[in-house]
C-alpha cells in the first residue's frame, strides 16, 4: 500500500510575499479555487495579524472553498493566535500553524532568549491554539541550522502539548540533502510519540536545493511538503510544488502518492504567473516554455523515434494539450471562453464580451495568440479602475534622428497632454509622462521579457520606481514595447501612497 503525502500550499502565504506580486483578495480567493481544483491538501490563506488585508483573505477564502484545510500562520504570541481564531472562524477545517525560531542565532538575536525559554513558548504557545482547534501545526524556525538534539527536545515537548503537525524548515535554504534527510531521520527516531504527528519540510531555494531537501525529507520519513506553485517565494523561492508532485508520480517505485491532479499543474502555473505578473523562467522544470522542446538535432531525432528518449514525461500529463485550439483573428467568442478555462480562468457575459474585443485588436496585430497573451487580456481589466491611464502614446525615433513622445493621460477623468525629447523612445516617453506627473520618481529596475518567440509578439515589462523612500513594482504589456514601458511605470505611480 502507497504511503500518503500531504500537500501543504503556501503561494498564498509564503509566497505572495515576493516584491511586487501582491494579490487582492478576490484574487486570492481565484487562487484558493483552483488550488482546491489542483487537489492540496491544506491552503496556508495568510497571516491574518500582519494586515488587514490578510485577515480579510483568510476569512474570504475561509468561505470560498470546500475541502482543503485552512491554515493561518501566527508566531508564538496569544494575541497572533487570537486573531487567526477570528478570521479562521469560516473554515469547514481549520488549522493555526505557529511557531519560533530554534536555531542558536534566533535565539541569541532575534530573542534575546535561551533554549529553556524557548520551548516554553512553544509549548505555551501549541497549548493555547489548542483551546480553540484540534489541528495545531508547529514550526521550529531555522530548523536547518538547529543541532538535532536540541531541536527533537522542542519537537517532542510540542508533540506532548498537543501539535498534530511539526514543521521542520530550511528557513535559509542552507541544508545540504543528506544533512536535511538526516535530520529528519533523526526526529523519527529520537523523539517520543513522533509517530502520533505529522513531520512536514519547508526548504527555502536560497542555494538551489529546495527540492532536492525537500525529496530528502519525504524519502526519510516527512508526510507533509510545504510548497509553492512555480516554487515562488521569499527571495530565491520556496519548493516547487509541480517538481514534487511529478517526481513522485515519475517515481511509482519510491510508493509515495499525493492528491495533486497533475492535468491541472500547467492551468495553475499560468494562472499564478498571470496573477502575480512573475514570469516563469523559459527552462523551469516541469512548467516553463521549454520543459517538453527539443532543440538538439540528436535529441529531436530520438524524440521522433521514440518520445520517451528524452521525455520521462507527457506533457499531457501536466495538463499541457500538444492539440490545443491556436487563436487567430477569426476564432470565436467560444474558443476564447475555451481556451480561458483551460487556463484556469472562468469568464462569461460582458466581461467575455469585452475581453473577446481586446482579442479581436490582438489578433489582428498577431499571427497566432498564445496562452501568455491570453492571459495578459483577462488580467488587463484589474487595471480599468486605476486613478491615471494611458490615453494615446505617439514617439518619433529612429537612427541619426532625435527621439520624441507625445504623451496624453487620463487622470480621473481630466485629460492632460505632455511632449518630451529623450535618449530614446523609452526614455523619450518617460520623460513626456514625467512632465505631467511632477514628482520627484527614481526607475530603478526595468525588465523586458517577451512572450514568446515572434517579432509581433506582446513585451511584458517589470519595473521598480523609487518615490518618497519607498520602491512601488510595475507591470506593462503590448505588442509595443514603448507602450508597454510607459504603462508599467503607470502602473507603479497608480500603487504610489
Amino acid at each position: 500500500m502507497s504511503d500518503r503525502l500531504y500537500i501543504f500550499d503556501t503561494t498564498l502565504r509564503d509566497g505572495e510575499q515576493v516584491p511586487g506580486c501582491q494579490l487582492n483578495t478576490v484574487e486570492k480567493i481565484q487562487v484558493a479555487k483552483q488550488l482546491e481544483q489542483l487537489g492540496v491538501d491544506v491552503i496556508e490563506a495568510g497571516f491574518p495579524i500582519s494586515s488587514p488585508g490578510d485577515f480579510n483573505s483568510v476569512i474570504e477564502i475561509s468561505k470560498a472553498v470546500t475541502w482543503p484545510t485552512i491554515c493561518a500562520l501566527t508566531r508564538a504570541v496569544q494575541k497572533d493566535i487570537d486573531v487567526a481564531v477570528e478570521a479562521l472562524q469560516y473554515a469547514k477545517r481549520k488549522r493555526i500553524h505557529t511557531g519560533i525560531g530554534t536555531s542558536d542565532s534566533h535565539i541569541k538575536y532575534k530573542f534575546n532568549s535561551n533554549r529553556e525559554e524557548i520551548i516554553e513558548r512553544a509549548v505555551s504557545a501549541v497549548k493555547y491554539a489548542k483551546k480553540y482547534v484540534e489541528d495545531v501545526e508547529f514550526y521550529a524556525e531555522d530548523a536547518g541550522r538547529t543541532d538535532n538534539e536540541y531541536l527533537a527536545r522542542v519537537v517532542e515537548a510540542v508533540v506532548k502539548a498537543g501539535a498534530t503537525v511539526v514543521n521542520i524548515p530550511d528557513t535559509t535554504g542552507y541544508c545540504l540533502p543528506h544533512e536535511y534527510g538526516a535530520k529528519i531521520k533523526y526526529l523519527m527516531e529520537h523523539v517520543n510519540g513522533v509517530e502520533n504527528v505529522i513531520i512536514s519540510t519547508h526548504c527555502h531555494n536560497d542555494l538551489g536545493m529546495a527540492t532536492a531537501n525537500t525529496m530528502a525529507g519525504i524519502i526519510n520519513g516527512a508526510r507533509q511538503v510545504e510548497v509553492t506553485i512555480n516554487g515562488i517565494g521569499e527571495r530565491a523561492g520556496n519548493t516547487s510544488e509541480e517538481e514534487i508532485a511529478m517526481i513522485l508520480k515519475c517515481h511509482k517505485g519510491l510508493g509515495i502518492e499525493t492528491n495533486i491532479n497533475t492535468n491541472k499543474i500547467y492551468p495553475t502555473s499560468r494562472m499564478i504567473s498571470s496573477l502575480m505578473n512573475m514570469p516563469v523562467q523559459p527552462n523551469k522544470a516541469i512548467v516553463g516554455r521549454n520543459a517538453f522542446a527539443h532543440s538538439s538535432g540528436i535529441h529531436q531525432d530520438g524524440v521522433l523515434k521514440n518520445v520517451q528518449t528524452y521525455e520521462i514525461m507527457d506533457p499531457k500529463d501536466v495538463g499541457i494539450d500538444d492539440n490545443s485550439i491556436v487563436l487567430t483573428a477569426r476564432s470565436g467568442r467560444a474558443a476564447l471562453k475555451h481556451r480561458l478555462s483551460v487556463l484556469g480562468v472562468e469568464m462569461d457575459g460582458e466581461k467575455l464580451d469585452k475581453i473577446y474585443q481586446e482579442f479581436l485588436k490582438l489578433a489582428d496585430r498577431k499571427k497566432e495568440v498564445h496562452d501568455d497573451d491570453i492571459l495578459m487580456l483577462a488580467g488587463q481589466d484589474r487595471a480599468a479602475s486605476s486613478n491615471i491611464k494611458l490615453d494615446y502614446l505617439q514617439v518619433t525615433t529612429g537612427m541619426g534622428v532625435k527621439s520624441v513622445a507625445c504623451i496624453g493621460l487620463d487622470i480621473a477623468g481630466e485629460k492632460f497632454e505632455a511632449s518630451a525629447s529623450g535618449n530614446g523612445p523609452v526614455d523619450a516617453a518617460i520623460k513626456a509622462l514625467k512632465n505631467i506627473i511632477k514628482r520627484n520618481m527614481t526607475l530603478k529596475e526595468f525588465t523586458i521579457q517577451a512572450i514568446s518567440k515572434g517579432s509581433d509578439d506582446v513585451g511584458k515589462v517589470h519595473m521598480q520606481v523609487e518615490y518618497n523612500g519607498s520602491v512601488y513594482y510595475g507591470f506593462g504589456a503590448n505588442t509595443d514595447i514603448v507602450t508597454a514601458s510607459v504603462e508599467a511605470y503607470i502602473d507603479c505611480i497608480n500603487k504610489f501612497k
